[in-house]
């Protein structure tokens, strides 16, 4: 075979080669052999994993592995992760030694109090200590430059009706609101199974009866399932949501929540189309259960199986 292109052969892959890489789109080498007969591979969108703009993080009470809080932030550095989501009220000096350390960020902080003490408690005393609890999220935030905490509002059971909930937490909240400004970080609400807003349409009511823009939503994924697909709440939470917790769940009664990515009834591809259908760029925080970061390969192989669902 000739070792060198005809001018008309040479313009014309140049011309095509242009084409290509214009639009983005790179070519694989030529299999030896294959100058001059089209056998280039050309390397579609198809071939090539989505990458998208959402930073890999864990909440930490899910964190199964043993050790002490530097050890496990710098076990999830290791491991692929990018940030932690602490719990409120820890030893902030510890917390913020144990990022300096790591190199880990903090992606959220989850209010400690909001079950033990929740917002639409029928009594004032336990309204008010969740209220310090939840200023006492934000401050903690602030310290760890998180830009949001995680919030559940309130609780519609054991004698409290869902208007008594709505009516309670939106109060309570709203008194909050000074803090969210002196610190900037906002309170993203979470989706969770407390007989409270089961629905997306109820969480836009809901955030637009507080009615500030230092309110969001802290989207569970895993947490929806069970009331209907995620990829149908996104749509209509849009730009509100402010983080995500990447969670897979199973409607098999005797599963939910203990599976893995991919053997529950999650359907990635369409949640992670949603997103990208309201620019969703931020935080991915996963709250699997903890038996699946219980030592350094299982975190490792866990973290994988994240990216994986990034690129769903």
């Amino acid at each position: 075979m000739n070792r060198f292109l005809s001018r008309r052969k040479f313009l014309a892959r140049a011309s095509c080669t242009l084409g290509v890489t214009a639009l983005g789109v790179p070519l694989l080498p030529l299999p030896s052999g294959g100058e001059g007969r089209g056998e280039g591979v050309l390397q579609t969108s198809a071939s090539v994993p989505k990458k998208r703009a959402i930073k890999k993080a864990i909440m930490f009470p899910t964190l199964g592995l043993k050790g002490t809080l530097l050890e496990k932030f710098k076990a999830l550095k290791r491991a692929g992760f990018e940030g932690v989501e602490p719990m409120s009220h820890m030893d902030q000096q510890d917390v913020l030694k144990a990022l300096e350390e790591s190199g880990l960020k903090a992606a959220s902080v989850c209010c400690a109090t909001h079950w033990n003490k929740p917002l639409s408690d029928p009594n004032p005393s336990v309204r008010e200590t969740g209220l310090e609890g939840l200023k006492q999220a934000l401050r903690d935030a602030k310290v760890y430059g998180a830009n949001s905490i995680l919030l559940v509002p309130g609780v519609a059971r054991n004698g409290v009706s869902y208007d008594e909930c709505f009516e309670r937490s939106v109060a309570e909240i709203k008194k909050a609101l000074p803090v969210t400004e002196e610190t900037g970080v906002k309170i993203a609400i979470e989706n969770v199974w407390n007989d409270f807003i089961t629905k997306p349409e109820q969480a836009i009511t809901f955030m637009d009866a507080i009615n500030s823009p230092m309110v969001g939503w802290h989207f569970d994924i895993g947490n929806a399932v069970r009331f209907s697909p995620p990829e149908t709440w996104i749509p209509v939470l849009g730009k509100r949501i402010l983080k995500l917790h990447i969670k897979e769940f199973s409607n098999n009664k005797d599963k939910k929540f203990a599976v893995k990515f991919f053997e529950g009834d999650n359907n990635w591809p369409a949640i992670m189309k949603a997103l990208d259908d309201v620019g969703y760029k931020g935080w991915g925080i996963s709250e699997q259960p903890s038996d699946q970061t219980k030592d350094l390969e299982t975190l490792t192989q866990f973290s994988k199986a994240m990216d994986k669902v990034f690129a769903s």
